[in-house]
């Protein structure tokens, strides 16, 4: 254990506390006795001052070239390379995940902040010719204002990273309010941005629940945007306050990924794929691989492979190097994955392994549970529709591509899907066919790249796309200009142009 740090707000450039000075504990969940740190618990206030410092700054941040704007991000993101590990130990210790895990987290960012730098010479638009003579027409992106970033704690530096990068590279300035799950490393991400010369003003951080911070962002008068990653029920809470106030808004949701693999596949990449898949992260992103859809002429072997590699898999603290699998991030996700489990057996799937809390020895003080597979399920069930965020895996077997297809269809979600074979015309249809964001053509539902698009289908969001070049299509609002230097006046589509 290493000490307990108290942290403190950060707005208007300077670290304060929350106006009633009371805080909330952020705890290791690997070793619930282990307390990361005390962070400020705010209130309406705090956000309300966070608010108002992000507005009186816009005008003057707005007005600073892009390229000098990129500038910043390039030196917060080699900060972030120098502080790589110091960050990435502290994740683990806050919210579980694996120290290999941890690192790429951070380094995601690093590459989302290289990429945002060189986005500042970019940030292309586009002229056309206009219908009149002597009359010139173009288009360019512009700033919108105060946007309210809201992050969950699984990815707690990758994802601020996609969201508050661009925002800022394009003129806004962000009330940033992170995880109460994975504050710490939040914080680590702002001294980045601190350090590396942002003004006061530009980005505000502002710690606290979700009932009482974030409901002060999302319907606060001057935020113009709110970018949230996170459950499908929270973000349709959002939508449906933003929309009363034309707020623009950008959801990354809930997923239910599929993993399909067909007869042709390569089985030990396609184990591999799937193990990854559901296991990675304890089985706590958005993109895991929560269905295993097995087409039968592989069944049995593809089986025996897969529960063999499970039962090897390491479960422990994640700054031990060769563990595998992390605890779960608190007691609350801990008893919600217990509760589907009950729900999946009695239902009639068949609990094949797993399915329990691991208590005895290094386990005792923490949210550790088996790495769990069901098989025996059908499309309708329970397990098979909701999104449980935990190492749990539905098996279902199939006898045809076009069932696999349809298995993989059977839900509300559409962020990621994958499939593995070998036939060249199934995976051509499966990239067609499959209701998905994203699909991986042998390899797992996990594994989005810093400079391409990343979001989904139904209810996994509301269209947007984080990630590369479209997380600036979010956070800009297009412009156009038409500039007549004809000396009389033009009527665009009543004049019409003679010789």
């Amino acid at each position: 254990m290493s000490e307990t740090k108290e942290y403190k707000n950060y707005i208007n450039g300077e670290w304060r506390d929350s106006k009633d000075g009371k805080t909330f504990e952020d705890r290791n969940p690997a070793n619930w006795d282990d307390v990361v740190g005390t962070f400020p618990l705010s209130t309406k206030e705090d956000v309300e001052d966070a608010v108002r410092a992000a507005k009186e700054t816009y005008p003057k941040w707005k007005k600073v070239p892009v390229p000098k704007r990129a500038e910043i991000l390039r030196r917060a993101a080699e900060i972030l390379l120098e502080r790589k590990e110091e960050i990435s130990r502290l994740m683990t210790r806050e919210m579980g995940k694996v120290l290999k895990e941890a690192r790429g987290d951070v380094q995601e960012a690093i590459d989302t902040g290289f990429y945002a730098f060189g986005e500042g010479r970019r940030l292309f638009s586009q002229n056309t010719p206009s219908e009149l003579p002597n009359k010139f027409a173009l288009t360019f992106r512009q700033p919108m204002g105060v946007w309210a970033v809201i992050t969950p704690w699984n990815f707690p530096s990758a994802l601020p990273s996609w969201k508050i990068f661009p925002a800022i590279l394009a003129g806004n300035t962000v009330v940033f309010k992170p995880p109460s799950d994975a504050p710490a490393v939040a914080y680590e991400f702002v001294r980045a941005l601190v350090d590396a010369g942002l003004p006061p003003g530009v980005l505000n951080l502002v710690y606290g629940s979700g009932s009482v911070v974030g409901e002060a962002l999302i319907t606060h008068p001057d935020i113009v945007g709110i970018s949230f990653t996170g459950s499908s029920e929270t973000g349709m809470r959002i939508a449906e306050v933003a929309g009363k106030q034309l707020k623009k808004i950008s959801l990354e949701l809930g997923g239910k990924n599929p993993q399909i693999v067909m007869w042709s596949a390569d089985i030990d990449l396609a184990v591999d794929g799937a193990i990854w898949g559901a296991y990675g992260t304890t089985g706590q992103r958005c993109t895991a691989t929560s269905r295993l859809i097995l087409h039968e002429k592989i069944y049995d072997e593809f089986m025996h492979k897969f529960i063999e590699r499970a039962k090897q898999l390491k479960i422990g603290y994640g700054l031990d190097e060769t563990v595998e699998v992390g605890p779960v991030i608190n007691e609350s996700q801990l008893k919600k994955i217990m509760k589907y489990v009950e729900i999946g057996q009695k239902e009639g799937a068949h609990l094949e392994l797993g399915g329990h809390r691991l208590t005895e020895g290094e386990y005792a003080k923490g949210w550790f549970f088996e790495p769990t597979v069901f098989t025996g399920v059908t499309p309708d069930m329970t397990i098979a529709q909701d999104e449980i965020f935990g190492p749990v895996l539905s098996v279902f077997k199939v006898s045809s591509f076009e069932e696999a297809i349809a298995v993989a269809n059977n839900t509300r979600y559409g962020l990621s899907s994958s499939i593995y074979t070998r036939d060249v015309v199934e995976a051509m249809r499966a990239i067609e066919e499959l209701e998905a964001g994203i699909t991986y053509i042998n390899a797992p539902t996990i594994g989005a790249e810093t400079h391409l698009p990343f979001g989904g289908v139904k209810h996994t969001g509301n269209g947007h796309r984080e990630g590369g070049w479209t997380a600036y299509e979010i956070f800009t609002e297009w412009k156009t200009v038409y500039i007549d230097f004809s000396g009389k006046l033009q009527k665009a589509q009543i004049d019409t142009w003679e010789e």
